[in-house]
């Protein structure tokens, strides 16, 4: 799966001269919560997310009369309060590097460009909804999580046991265990088809635990 795939198209923007009350109406309105900032050409100069015009805009504790507040919003600028080192990925950007550069860099989104072109968005709203998809999170069934072993074949043993008890995965997830110093996977699935204890009886024999299961 490629940025491409999960990507807001022709996002929302704004001009380093848009004043900051009316980014933030342009955010509620929008039910957004970044900007991508592009000049008069079109070309990508910076990003702005609502926290950073939050924290540029006036307290409500402040001492200012009412009247230069006012005054002080209609100077800050976009311009003024946005990131100008943006940070990027391209279309055919696999989506886990894009999780990746999020999750290292602290950041919630990342514009999408093509060459020099401002094409989509990819923010972490588009990887919880991933999520969603692939752990099945809107489909009902029976959820189990197992441990197993690193060892090759592992996962197509239990998968093949699902298949050959009646069941149909729906959903997948895995993981390694500390941080890959162990040669312990967690693997969730989601599986239609089959009954619970029907499930847990197949499967039990092939892995190292079962760790949890449910009907959702």
């Amino acid at each position: 799966m490629l940025v491409l795939d999960r990507m807001t198209q022709k996002p929302v923007t704004v001009t380093p001269e848009v004043s900051v009350t009316d980014a933030l109406r342009l955010m509620t309105d929008r039910k957004i919560r970044r900007l991508p900032v592009v000049d008069a050409a079109g070309n990508l100069v910076g990003i702005v997310s609502d926290r950073d015009l939050l924290q540029a805009s006036p307290s409500p504790a402040t001492s200012l009369a009412i009247w230069e507040i006012h005054e002080l919003l209609a100077k800050l600028t976009v311009g003024k309060t946005m990131t100008r080192d943006v940070i990027t990925v391209t279309e055919d950007t696999p989506l886990e590097e894009a999780a990746r550069v999020m999750v290292d860099r602290r950041i919630g989104g990342l514009p999408v460009m093509r060459g020099s072109e401002l094409v989509g968005i990819i923010t972490e709203s588009d990887l919880f909804k991933t999520l969603l998809e692939l752990l099945g999170g809107r489909r009902q069934g029976v959820r189990i999580t197992v441990s197993t072993t690193g060892a090759k074949g592992t996962l197509a043993d239990v998968t093949q046991t699902i298949f050959e008890a009646g069941g149909n995965i729906v959903g997948l997830g895995f993981s390694e265990v500390d941080g890959g110093t162990s040669d312990t996977w967690v693997n969730t699935f989601k599986v239609q088809g089959v009954d619970k204890e029907k499930l847990v009886a197949a499967i039990r024999p092939h892995v190292l635990e079962i760790r949890d299961v449910r009907e959702t």
